[in-house]
């Protein structure tokens, strides 16, 4: 992830994605740069229209999650929303009892 994050700081600077540019973010953020992934993310990068490509990922992410459930996905979430609203219970009560503790 840390190539494309890097490709993503270079587009959103007007920059050039090029390997140079790619090898100096990873190395300014104490990556171990492989030499190979960066060759491939550059090659795999040329011709791509970046702004289109996230406009487009924008629209699908909201449409790939709806169908989701549609698919028979439904119990993962649900499973993790009650777990969520559990530990938001558990959290409001402490919180709570360390105001009481405030205010006697």
């Amino acid at each position: 992830m840390q190539y494309i994050y890097s490709a993503m700081v270079l587009y959103s600077a007007g920059k050039a994605i090029t390997e140079d540019a790619i090898t100096a973010i990873l190395t300014a953020a104490g990556v171990e740069v492989d030499a190979a992934k960066v060759k491939a993310l550059v090659a795999s990068l040329e011709g791509v229209d970046i702004e289109s490509a996230i406009a487009n990922a924008a629209v699908a992410a909201p449409a790939a999650a709806a169908a989701a459930p549609a698919a028979g996905a439904a119990a993962a979430p649900a499973a993790a929303e009650a777990k969520e609203e559990e530990e938001e219970a558990v959290s409001e009560e402490e919180a709570a009892a360390g105001l009481s503790a405030l205010f006697g």
